[in-house]
């Protein structure tokens, strides 16, 4: 990731015990120094708005369709380089 310095990240658990992985991938986007630069968006089956909150994700989407929403709209609303 570090290479590549996307905008977005998008994180999608199926099952409970897959989504603690989420807010490790979080912790190791800022112990990195990325997180400042790369919005998390999180979903899956189990995942809730709530979740997203609590461990610390830009945003959450109950599915694909609605990321790609959020997305648009996270770069409508970000301030633009010179």
């Amino acid at each position: 990731m570090a290479e590549r310095r996307p905008d977005f990240l998008g994180l999608s658990a199926l099952l409970t015990t897959t989504m603690m992985e989420m807010r490790e991938v979080i912790r190791a986007l800022d112990a990195r120094g990325l997180r400042a630069s790369c919005k998390v968006i999180v979903g899956g089956a189990p995942v809730s708005e709530a979740f997203a909150r609590q461990i610390g994700a830009d945003g959450f989407a109950p599915d694909a369709v609605a990321a790609v929403a959020l997305a648009n709209r996270f770069m409508a609303d970000a301030p633009v380089q010179a």
